[in-house]
């Protein structure tokens, strides 16, 4: 719910599309709150993303925001099962699955979020990950996959979080590998290779370029870092 008037909304889009033209060989998505995104659709000068959506492309849901709404402004991109979505609003595993295939259905990109909210030295927080992409992805038909990108964010690691501290390259480098070995299994060595994996969780200037070179994530999802212009243009140019 940040920021909190269409000005600043504005201010920021404006500031990030401006850098954006300058630096090459990625791409930026903007996902910005719902009521902003109309607005910003008008000045589209990059891809532009939602931070939700619902399973149901019709009918009477109070306050639910569709695939077709999505779409008819210009949006390509859906954040689905982020962790405070599933901490704060108790989003479960069917709920999120739902809502992937009707944004798969309707060509939307999805920015499928997974992450364990604590580490224990048992590793069942592998267990716990891997327990949320399959159920996130069941019945996912692999034609559609070429429009599925997961993003691994570990919640004690997300800037909103108390104490939080990014996680480290070469651990994320290990979940990539855990993440596409319970691919293979399930769906195939294509879609295990091809499915980018990008990482969440206080990413910063200082940090980003590790991500991407040793911990091999193929993008980032930035949050709290984005709200500023001069902390999200510091991330574009230190991995450009």
């Amino acid at each position: 719910m940040t920021p909190n008037n269409i000005e600043e909304a504005e201010r920021l889009f404006v500031g990030v599309c401006g850098s954006v033209k300058k630096l090459k060989n990625y791409k930026v998505v903007l996902c910005p709150p719902f009521v902003y995104l109309d607005c910003l659709s008008r000045k589209l000068k990059t891809s532009l993303g939602a931070q939700d959506i619902f399973w149901e492309s019709k009918g009477s849901y109070t306050g639910e925001i569709s695939a077709l709404m999505l779409k008819s402004l210009g949006v390509r991109y859906v954040i689905v099962g982020h962790s405070e979505r599933r901490r704060d609003l108790d989003e479960t595993d069917e709920m999120i699955n739902k809502k992937i295939k009707t944004a798969l259905k309707h060509k939307l990109k999805v920015i499928f979020c997974v992450g364990e909210e604590r580490r224990d030295e048992g590793g069942d927080y592998l267990k716990f990950v891997k327990k949320e992409l399959l159920s996130g992805l069941e019945k996912v038909a692999r034609k559609d996959f070429k429009n599925v990108i997961i993003a691994y964010e570990p919640l004690w690691a997300i800037s909103s979080q108390k104490n939080a501290q990014a996680d480290t390259p070469e651990n994320l480098f290990q979940m990539g590998v855990y993440i596409r070995r319970a691919l293979f299994f399930r769906f195939g060595r294509t879609i295990a290779r091809e499915v980018p994996i990008l990482y969440g969780g206080s990413v910063n200037a200082k940090n980003a370029r590790d991500f991407l070179e040793k911990g091999k994530a193929q993008g980032l999802l930035v949050g709290r870092a984005s709200w500023n212009i001069k902390t999200f243009n510091a991330i574009l140019e230190s991995i450009n």
